[in-house]
C-alpha cells in the first residue's frame, strides 16, 4: 500500500521505507506518512515510459503476426511473415531499424497515462475495499478484481491512442499516414470519431481478466518467494519484483491472448488499402462476425497467430512494468522517509536546545 499511508516499515535508527508489494496492505499501515496518488501516478508514468521503449520492437513484430490473414509457415508461400528472426529481419531491410518504432509517440503517450491511470486507480481500489467494503485488500482474488476494473478504466483513457498506434504500426510503404495530426484528422473526417473507439469491446473484454491475473499472479507469487525464501536468507529485492512480474506476463498472456488478436484485427478495419503491401485484407461487421470468420478461414490456431512475441513481449513489459513501479515508489518512498527523519531530527535539537 502506498497511497494515505506508509508502504512500508520505518528503519529503527533512520527514515528507511522498506519495500512492500503493489496495492494497499493494512498490516504495515502508520496513518499519513505514505505516497499521494501524484506520486503514485508520476511513478506509474515512468514504469510505462521505460518499459515501452523496451517492447516496442515486440509490439511491432506482434501486429504485424496478428494482422496477417495467411498462416505463419514456411510452408504457406503467400505469407509475408512466418518467424520471429525472419520477421525481424524482413522489416529491417524493407523499412529501416526506426520502422520497429513505428507508433512510438502515440505508443509512448499509451504507455505514459495507462501506467498513471492503472496504478493509481489500483492503489485506491485496494484501499476502499479494505477500508470501506472490509475486504482482505491482498487477498489475490481481491487483487484480480481491483487490478481488473484499474485497467479498465485505464483502457477507456487510453483507447483513442491505442488505434492509432496500431494504425501506425499496421501501415506499409508509403506511408498512409505523415503524421499523429494527420492520422487523427483524416480518421475524423473519414471514419467519424467513433473509429477512435474501435475493438473496444475485445479490449474490454481482454483486458479485465488479463490485468487481473497479472496483478493475482503477481501477488501469489511473492507469496511463494516469500515462503520459500527464509528470513536469513537474502532477499532478491527488485530482482524478485522483475521475475514474479514476468511470471505473471506470461501466464496471463497466454490465458486472454485471443481477445488481443481479435482486437487489433478490428482496429485495423477501413484501412485496407495500406495493408495491401502485407497480403490479403479481410472485412468484418463486428466482434463476432470478425471471431465466425477467423474460425471459418484460419481455423483456431488463427487466434493465437503472433502468441511468441506476445508473450516474449508480455514478460518483458509485465516484468518491467513492475520492476519500475515498485523502484520509483522505493526511491519516493525513501526520499520521503528521509525529509521526515531530518525533520525529526531538526525538531529534537530544537527540544534540546530550548530544555537547557
Amino acid at each position: 500500500g502506498r497511497t494515505g499511508n506508509r508502504r512500508g516499515h520505518q528503519g529503527e535508527s533512520r527514515g528507511h521505507w522498506e519495500p512492500a508489494m503493489v496495492g494497499y496492505d493494512p498490516q504495515t499501515q502508520e496513518g499519513g506518512r505514505g505516497l499521494s496518488f501524484s506520486e503514485v501516478a508520476a511513478a506509474g508514468s515512468m514504469s510505462g515510459l521505460l518499459t515501452r521503449v523496451l517492447i516496442n520492437p515486440l509490439d511491432v513484430i506482434k501486429i504485424r503476426f496478428q494482422l496477417q490473414i495467411e498462416r505463419l509457415s514456411l510452408f504457406e508461400p503467400a505469407a509475408k511473415y512466418h518467424g520471429i528472426l525472419q520477421a525481424t529481419n524482413t522489416i529491417f531491410q524493407e523499412e529501416g531499424l526506426q520502422a520497429f518504432w513505428k507508433g512510438h509517440i502515440p505508443a509512448q503517450l499509451l504507455s505514459i497515462t495507462y501506467g498513471a491511470v492503472q496504478f493509481v486507480s489500483f492503489e485506491f481500489l485496494t484501499k476502499f475495499a479494505h477500508n470501506a467494503m472490509r475486504y482482505d485488500s491482498r487477498n489475490p482474488t481481491m487483487h484480480f478484481v481491483c487490478g481488473g476494473v484499474a485497467a479498465c478504466s485505464a483502457v477507456v483513457t487510453v483507447q483513442p491512442l491505442d488505434t492509432l498506434r496500431t494504425r501506425f504500426v499496421a501501415q506499409g510503404e508509403p506511408k498512409f499516414y505523415t503524421s499523429l495530426w494527420h492520422a487523427v484528422v483524416t480518421m475524423y473526417r473519414k471514419e467519424g470519431p467513433l473509429s477512435f473507439y474501435r475493438g473496444l469491446t475485445p479490449t474490454v473484454l481482454a483486458v479485465f481478466p488479463y490485468a487481473g491475473f497479472q496483478f493475482a499472479f503477481y501477488n501469489i507469487f511473492h507469496s511463494i518467494s516469500k515462503w520459500a525464501v527464509t528470513p536469513r536468507q537474502t532477499r532478491m529485492g527488485n530482482i524478485e519484483n522483475l521475475l514474479c512480474g514476468s511470471c505473471a506476463g506470461v501466464i496471463s498472456k497466454t490465458l486472454t491472448y485471443p481477445f488481443d488478436f481479435l482486437k487489433k484485427r478490428l482496429q485495423v478495419e477501413g484501412f485496407g488499402q495500406a495493408r495491401a503491401a502485407f497480403g490479403q485484407v479481410q472485412s468484418y461487421s463486428g466482434f463476432l462476425d470478425c471471431a465466425y470468420q477467423v474460425a471459418q478461414r484460419e481455423g483456431l490456431r488463427g487466434f493465437f497467430k503472433g502468441l511468441s512475441p506476445s508473450v516474449l513481449k508480455a514478460a518483458i513489459s509485465t516484468g518491467f512494468s513492475f520492476f519500475w513501479y515498485e523502484l520509483f515508489c522505493d526511491i519516493l518512498g525513501n526520499r520521503k522517509e528521509s525529509t521526515r527523519y531530518q525533520q525529526h531530527l531538526n525538531t529534537d535539537v530544537r527540544h534540546k536546545t530550548r530544555s537547557q
